[in-house]
Parts: structure tokens; C-alpha cells; sequence
């Protein structure tokens, strides 16, 4: 059997939509590699927080932003991420992070960085990827084979977030996403937005398991249109 085209597919969309889970799914099942691009930006946060950045002074913010050294690792069944030779898988995931992160990915230094390094990721994908986040339809690969926009209400979005977080408290939650959501939506450079041409998958309604056998349907019949 000859290799199928190399599919380079970019998911976007808002927290709790179910995304990270879908595109290690979808990537895993196709022997496609995978890309958190929202991990990256947390890296960053994770690393200008380690070395007393002032997150308030975008200006310090930007004068850094070529500093850590970030590696990304692109196996859905692992993906690991290192700055500086560190691994920061888990300590990217802390609330301190979770906090801070929109305001150092608002700053456009930070984005062209983290963007430049997110596009010779996906040119180097020989089997083709699939690049999770927040603008990677509309900013870093707009020419992407592919482009799903995956949603779901804020009730449902928190509920999931906040199982993954456990115990928290769903309403806290849901307040937090929607700020975060207006944060990253209004913000100059990148905003979270849906391409023209992307797909958009409601997934307030479905399982995980539909969400990503939705998504292998789009792969599958995008890869045999070419």
C-alpha cells in the first residue's frame, strides 16, 4: 500500500471543547505527529515566571521572549516539552500558569517567536500533523489541509475542564474560561478565531470517542480528495 499524502490539519477552539484529547486521538490513529501549541505558550509563561519576568510589563515580557530554548516533542502517545533542557510537562499545567499565560501570549514578540517555531514543526511533519490551538488556522498555518474549529457552550466546556481539574468547582470555572476566552478573542495580535474555511464541530452534545470519530471522518476524506 502506497503512504498516504503527508495532511497537515489544524484544530482550534476555546478550552474544555474536548481538543487536546481529540487531536492526540486523531494523530495517534493516523500516524500523523502532534503538535500542543497551547503547551508552548505555557512554556514560556512557565519559564518568564521562573526567572521573575514581570508579567504586568509586556515590554520585559518582549525583551525575553527569544531567551528559553523550547523543544516540543511530537508523539501523540507521549508528547513531551522541555525548556532549557528541563522537562515542564507537568509544571506547565499549574494554576500559577493557567493564570498568566494569556497575558504573556498577548505580547507580539512572544507570538512571532512561539509561531515561528509552531510553522518549521509542521514543515518538518513527514507524515503530516495535527497542530492543536488557539489561532493555527487563521495565523500560523493558514494554508493547513485541514481546518476543524471545535466548540461547545460554556456549561459543558466547564464541566469538563473542571473534571480534568479535580474537584474544582464548575462555576469558578466557567467564570475563568469566559475570561480567558474574551482575553485571547480581543487581544490585537492572533485572536482566537474561526477560519472562513474551517470546519466547525459542536461538541456540547457528543463523547469524546464521537468528537474523534468526527474528526478521522474529515482526515480520512480530505487525504482521499487529493
Amino acid at each position: 500500500m502506497e503512504s498516504a499524502t503527508p495532511v497537515i490539519v489544524a484544530i482550534d477552539g476555546p478550552a474544555g471543547t474536548g481538543k487536546s484529547s481529540t487531536s492526540k486521538a486523531v494523530a495517534a490513529q493516523l500516524g500523523l505527529s502532534y503538535l500542543d501549541t497551547g503547551a508552548q505558550y505555557r512554556a514560556i509563561t512557565w519559564w518568564m515566571v521562573s526567572n521573575g519576568i514581570d508579567i504586568d510589563d509586556p515590554s520585559a515580557i518582549a525583551a525575553a521572549a527569544g531567551k528559553p530554548e523550547i523543544v516540543s516533542g511530537t508523539d501523540p502517545e507521549g508528547p513531551a516539552i522541555t525548556v532549557d533542557g528541563v522537562d515542564v510537562a507537568g509544571p506547565i499545567r499549574t494554576q500559577e500558569v493557567s493564570s498568566k499565560v494569556s497575558a504573556v501570549s498577548a505580547v507580539p514578540e512572544v507570538r512571532t517567536r512561539i509561531t515561528e517555531l509552531q510553522r518549521s514543526i509542521a514543515a518538518s511533519a513527514g507524515q503530516g500533523i495535527v497542530v492543536e490551538g488557539r489561532d493555527i488556522g487563521t495565523t500560523v498555518l493558514p494554508d493547513a489541509d485541514l481546518k476543524i474549529f471545535l466548540t461547545a457552550s460554556p456549561e459543558a466546556r466547564a464541566a469538563r475542564r473542571s473534571g480534568e481539574l479535580k474537584g474544582s468547582d464548575v462555576h469558578s470555572t466557567r467564570e475563568a474560561l469566559i475570561k480567558r476566552d474574551a482575553a485571547d478573542s480581543s487581544r490585537k495580535a492572533s485572536p482566537l478565531a474561526k477560519a472562513d474555511d474551517a470546519v466547525e464541530v459542536d461538541t456540547t452534545e457528543l463523547t469524546l470517542a464521537q468528537v474523534i470519530e468526527c474528526v478521522v471522518t474529515l482526515v480520512e476524506e480530505k487525504r482521499a480528495g487529493k
